[in-house]
C-alpha cells in the first residue's frame, strides 16, 4: 500500500531502496513479511515488551505479521511531514528525556539501557555523530534524527 503521490515526492527513490533492503533485513526467515520470532532475532537484546510494542505501531491489519505495505506505511509516514502525530516523532519525544528538543548523549544511553540494548560510549558517540552539524556534540534535532534514520 503506497501513501499520497505527496508522499511519494517526499521519498527519495534512494531510501525506497533502502527501506526494500531494511524490511528484508527484519524479515529474517526470508517469508515476505515480519514476525514476532524475526523481529526477536534482530533485536536480540530487546525484551518481550519492546518487540510487542514494535508489533502494535506496525501491524495495522492485526493479523500477527508486518507485511511489506505495513513496514513501508508506518515509515514513510514519518518523512511524509505528518507532523508529531507520527510514530518517530513519538519514538524521539520518548527519548528526549529532559525535553530540550534534542536527544543527547544522556537521552540515547538511558533510552537504549530501558530497551534492553547494551551498547557503549563509542558506540552512542558514534550514532549520534551521525547527525547535527556538529557531528551530534549537544545531541540531535527530530530532523537530524529521521537523517540518521535513512542512512
Amino acid at each position: 500500500m503506497c501513501p499520497t503521490g505527496t508522499s511519494q515526492s517526499l521519498w527519495p527513490a534512494r531510501n525506497i531502496s533502502d527501506l526494500r533492503s531494511a524490511f528484508e533485513v527484519l524479515d529474517t526467515d526470508h517469508d515476505g513479511k515480519i514476525s514476532r520470532e524475526d523481529l526477536k532475532t534482530s533485536y536480540a537484546d530487546a525484551d518481550d515488551e519492546v518487540i510487542a510494542t514494535m508489533m502494535t505501531v506496525a501491524d495495522s491489519n492485526k493479523d500477527g505479521y508486518v507485511e511489506y505495505d505495513e513496514f513501508e506505511k508506518v515509515l514513510r509516514s514519518d518523512y511524509s511531514g505528518s507532523g508529531s502525530g507520527s510514530v518517530m516523532a513519538d519514538v524521539f519525544k520518548s527519548m528526549d528525556r529532559d525535553g530540550d528538543g534534542k536527544v543527547g548523549y544522556g537521552d540515547l544511553t538511558s533510552y537504549l539501557s530501558s530497551a534492553g540494548f547494551e551498547v557503549n560510549d563509542d558506540e552512542i558517540k558514534a550514532m549520534l555523530g551521525l547527525g547535527g552539524v556538529d557531528g551530534g556534540a549537544d545531541g540531535v534535532t527530530f530532523d537530524e534524527f529521521l537523517k540518521i534514520l535513512s542512512v
